[in-house]
């Protein structure tokens, strides 16, 4: 007996050690996936403790980790049995910014300057509330089936959708929150920010202050094989460079997200691997590089600041979005825009609209099919910086869909052939949640 403990003990150490060895390099990530998450979510979205770890950071791994909150000094921490101390902070106008033991608590920085119009108009072009309309086209006992499945019942935790909303025809038809959620509640939209950071290339072409066709401005590369990528290839995800994306895993977009000063810079260090324009790969990285090329379309870093708000954002009424800055003060265009559920569903109204808000062109109108165009080698998934259904993926919904997608189910589906935007947040992806039976549903409630 005492043989077989002393086995069992050395196996057991074994083991220990073994995981101990093969995780501790990812405790850093751990910690720090914990502490944006946990200061995000209680500084912006308002949202308790027991809240954010039961709901957002319900993951594995994620959930070892021990978190505090300073609300006086508006900061988190984060560690994993007490190794690994990550630290991220609450900073008015710049949202929450995981940081460094170098990063300088000190010194100045700046916030964008907001301009919020107060639109009298009801929702969706306005704050006030939605006219009650009713649609003959409309079986909304049907509809509210739809939107009810979409949801939890009592008890369970299957589906875990926190929002939808339905705009059809520039009119609110539906929409419905799960408990402790309203719409006033701030959510994270992940990599819906992506499709935003996007459009401010089309903002840009249309005033005449950028060609996306031109080689992308970045002097690295000006010697070398990348010189020949595009702002094109780099919009269409195609630009041939070096990136692994995996949440599972260290890879080169945890390590941005979780570790880099600069998000800006880790794409653009990348080597090719692939041939610009024939090699599509999903990266964020690349959309954080987008980011650093328009803070080098302005002279300062206050301009570049307030033109995400003042060109787009604030111009729709956005009025609750903010978007997060890493440490060098680049927002990061990949991830971190946050808004109440009604807010992003004015996003995705403006592309069913191509551009136009309320008789004023953002982005010309060939922008936006220009981003439902499908790139080149991905199979009709993707376009400019938006999924597409133009490959089948979602097969009882129309071709013309396309979305703003996020990590964990975070969706803005427009299909301008329905005159419908929708928009669910949750804590699913497609793997676990329907996305198709949801548009089967509620399209099969409109008989027009």
């Amino acid at each position: 007996m005492k043989k077989k403990l002393k086995i069992a003990g050395i196996l057991l150490a074994i083991m220990i050690v073994y995981l101990g060895f093969t995780n501790y390099p990812k405790l850093d990530l751990i910690s720090g996936f914990s502490a944006k998450s946990i200061a995000s979510g209680y500084f912006i979205g308002h949202r308790t403790q027991q809240m954010i770890e039961s709901g957002d950071n319900d993951i594995k791994l994620i959930n070892l980790a021990s978190n505090t909150i300073n609300e006086k000094e508006h900061y988190a921490t984060t560690s994993v049995y007490g190794l690994k101390e990550r630290k991220a902070i609450y900073r008015e106008g710049l949202g929450v910014t995981l940081i460094n033991n170098d990063f300088d608590l000190s010194k100045p920085y700046l916030v964008p300057k907001r301009i919020r119009l107060n639109s009298n108009l009801p929702y969706p072009f306005g704050n006030n509330q939605p006219k009650d309309t009713v649609f003959a086209t409309i079986d909304y006992s049907k509809l509210e089936k739809a939107v009810e499945g979409a949801f939890d019942k009592k008890g369970e935790k299957n589906k875990r959708t926190r929002s939808l909303l339905i705009l059809y025809k520039d009119k609110l038809i539906a929409e419905k929150y799960d408990s402790g959620f309203d719409k006033n509640s701030m959510i994270l939209g992940w990599s819906m920010t992506k499709s935003l950071t996007a459009t401010y290339f089309g903002i840009l072409q249309k005033q005449g202050k950028i060609d996306i066709n031109s080689p992308a401005p970045i002097a690295e590369w000006k010697n070398d094989k990348r010189s020949k990528i595009t702002i094109n290839d780099l919009l269409h995800m195609n630009s041939g460079l070096e990136w692994e994306e995996k949440y599972d895993k260290i890879c080169d977009a945890t390590l941005m997200l979780f570790e880099a000063e600069d998000m800006s810079k880790v794409q653009r260090e990348k080597p090719l691997v692939g041939q610009p324009n024939e090699s599509w790969n999903y990266s964020s990285g690349t959309t954080n590089l987008l980011s650093g090329i328009l803070r080098n379309q302005f002279k300062t870093q206050q301009e570049y600041l307030d033109f995400w708000y003042s060109s787009l954002i604030d111009k729709i009424g956005m009025d609750s979005m903010l978007l997060e800055t890493d440490m060098a003060g680049n927002y990061v265009g990949s991830s971190y825009a946050w808004a109440t559920t009604r807010d992003w569903g004015k996003f995705g109204l403006l592309y069913l609209h191509k551009g136009n808000w309320n008789g004023e062109q953002l982005f010309d109108e060939n922008w936006a099919k220009y981003v439902a165009t499908p790139t080149k080698t991905s199979n009709g998934r993707y376009g400019g910086h938006f999924w597409l259904n133009a490959g089948g993926k979602y097969p009882d919904a129309p071709k013309d869909l396309y979305y703003a997608s996020g990590f964990q189910g975070q969706k803005i589906f427009i299909i301008p052939s329905k005159d419908l935007v929708i928009v669910r947040f949750g804590l699913t992806e497609d793997e676990v949640f329907d996305f198709n039976k949801l548009l089967k549903d509620i399209l099969g409630s409109i008989s027009k």
